[in-house]
């Protein structure tokens, strides 16, 4: 098991490689690491990610298989499912990073600001389910007359935050691990123009 602090210098490592654009890591598909990891995995870091197309974690991270526990989720929203998912990995595997990653121009955060601005009547409740857990972190945001461009990116870094702290409050198993075992829960988002991740932990 290696910390939560080494765990981030990997994945900061990893994402500069990316930015880089130059040699990559390893190729995502090595038929040796796949023969090896097929008794069993050691992930070092858990990633709650969008499930935006352009925000491909092992990419962006350049990592490959066995390396990331990735939960991918329209919004990088925390439900039940998501909670059980880190728990597991963190416990089972003894994974000590989580990250929330959030990205530039979150669709479903925007259609959340758009569902804000104009209600709409025949939603489907699988869609309003996620809109829902987006709401409380970016309402307040929309009182105070701020251009949609500057909102959005607001509106981006306060959901991240509402779904850190709702893994470090929502759940006895993963705040046990904070408290007592070296558990770190941060957020991060990736900018679609550079491919950078910008880690935060307010």
């Amino acid at each position: 098991m290696i910390s939560a602090t080494e765990a981030l210098e990997r994945l900061r490592a990893g994402n500069a490689r990316f930015v880089s654009g130059g040699q990559l890591m390893e190729s995502l598909t090595n038929p040796e690491r796949r023969v090896e990891l097929a008794s069993g995995q050691e992930p070092f870091a858990i990633i709650l990610g969008c499930s935006d197309s352009r925000v491909p974690a092992e990419i962006v991270f350049d990592f490959s298989l066995g390396h990331l526990f990735v939960i991918r989720v329209a919004g990088n929203i925390v439900a039940p499912s998501q909670v059980g998912s880190i728990e597991f990995a963190a416990e089972q595997f003894g994974t000590r990073l989580v990250v929330v990653l959030g990205h530039q121009n979150c669709g479903a955060v925007a259609a959340t600001l758009n569902e804000l601005k104009r209600p709409t009547e025949n939603r489907s409740p699988n869609l309003s389910a996620i809109v829902d857990r987006i709401r409380p972190a970016v309402e307040p945001l929309t009182a105070d007359g701020t251009d949609e461009a500057a909102l959005l990116r607001q509106a981006v870094r306060a959901n991240v935050r509402a779904s850190v702290n709702q893994l470090k409050r929502g759940s006895g198993i993963l705040e046990a691990l904070v408290r007592d075992d070296g558990l770190q829960i941060i957020g991060a988002e990736y900018s679609l123009k550079s491919g950078a991740v910008d880690f935060f932990d307010d």
